[in-house]
């Protein structure tokens, strides 16, 4: 616990501070704001879900320096409310941090805020293997090796075309490497897709399949794909 206590600390003062470059007046800082959320149980004397805090006197609990430095802990283990208790903005949050894992969409409850849809996209982002990153990083969003595994692909395609000793089977490699790899990745955010589509994905041309590569990120459920494939096939 104490390596945490520190590392809580150094983050708030590392924020405040940084705000200065060398030789900058103090007044151009802004009050700083550390917010830690951890999935165990922190302050075993309080049921409260959010904690804070701010400096004051230890006896006489005098506060100093107002709000220039505030601690906020959340304690997602001691948040109960399922979906239809959830009423203000800092609950629909704190159940979205709690059920990220298991959640394949959002519910409706929680779609009123759009700023948690974005989260829930970039939260399978972060659980997706690095092959499967490699086609979100074109978009600059994680890594920057999205190339390189489209690289790997053609080289695959290539390896196997000569291997076939035909140029219809170079090609014909190129393309299927990318489409399974885009199929797996639509399966990981929208679940399992028809026979018919997934048909439809592997009749696309290389260069559709990198523009849906690139265009799938911006759909949020399997009628974007549907109204999207029809024009690019």
């Amino acid at each position: 616990m104490a390596g945490f206590n520190k590392r809580v600390a150094y983050n708030l003062a590392k924020a405040y501070a940084n705000q200065l470059e060398t030789g900058e007046d103090y007044p151009l800082l802004n009050p700083a704001i550390a917010v830690t959320i951890t999935d165990f149980i922190l302050f075993k004397d309080t049921e409260n879900v959010i904690n804070e805090f701010v400096f004051q006197d230890k006896k006489k609990k005098i506060e100093c320096l107002e709000e220039e430095l505030r601690l906020f802990f959340v304690e997602l283990p001691k948040f109960k409310k399922n979906l239809s208790e959830l009423h203000s903005l800092s609950d629909k949050w704190i159940y979205f941090l709690k059920e990220a894992t298991r959640l394949d969409s959002i519910p409706e409850n929680l779609g009123e805020v759009s700023e948690i849809e974005k989260a829930l996209n970039i939260a399978n982002k972060i659980n997706m293997t690095a092959e499967e990153l490699d086609i979100v990083e074109r978009r600059g969003i994680a890594m920057q090796d999205e190339r390189g595994r489209i690289t790997y692909a053609e080289q695959q395609g290539e390896q196997r075309g000569e291997q076939r000793g035909e140029q219809r089977g170079e090609q014909k490699g190129q393309q299927r490497g990318r489409a399974q790899l885009i199929i797996r990745l639509i399966k990981k955010r929208f679940g399992e897709v028809s026979e018919e589509i997934i048909s439809q994905i592997e009749d696309l041309s290389v260069a559709n399949l990198d523009n849906l590569g690139e265009d799938f990120l911006d759909f949020n459920n399997l009628e974007d794909l549907l109204s999207w494939l029809p024009n690019n096939e």
